[in-house]
């Protein structure tokens, strides 16, 4: 199904409702009743028809964000899990949320601006691939 799919079933939902709001008055005169049980019915399927395709339009719209590659996934595979991103050498303990930057102790005294930066102990975890190897090797 595509989109115009989606658009066309609302207008036609407006349409159907719409001839059921317009058969209801009929059936209140001294005319038949059994009119205005019509009208209400095809005002409801119209409201039906309506909400199917406004539900059909929200599907798509998340099949379509949901293949898109989001910005948050390109920047974790950007950035390298190495520690700290000034001096690359030691495990990274806080994270600077203005300047987005995990830093270790030695950079951190460097760094440390308690007017504007905001720092988060750091949950980057930095493992040696030989650690990884051991783990595994230890639980199996």
């Amino acid at each position: 199904m595509s989109s115009r799919t989606a658009l066309w079933m609302i207008v036609l939902g407006v349409l159907v409702g719409f001839a059921g709001l317009c058969i209801m008055p009929a059936g209140l005169g001294a005319g038949d009743r059994s009119l205005l049980g019509f009208g209400a019915a095809l005002f409801g399927t119209g409201a039906l028809i309506v909400a199917g395709g406004i539900y059909l339009k929200a599907l798509l719209l998340g099949s379509t964000v949901a293949n898109a590659p989001s910005t948050a996934a390109a920047n974790s595979q950007r950035r390298a899990h190495e520690g700290c991103e000034l001096c690359h050498k030691e495990a990274p303990v806080v994270h600077c949320k203005v300047h987005r930057f995990h830093l270790c102790a030695a950079c951190l005294a460097e760094h440390y601006d308690f007017r504007a930066c905001v720092y988060v102990p750091s949950t980057r975890r930095v493992e040696s691939k030989g650690s990884r190897n051991q783990t595994a090797k230890a639980h199996a």
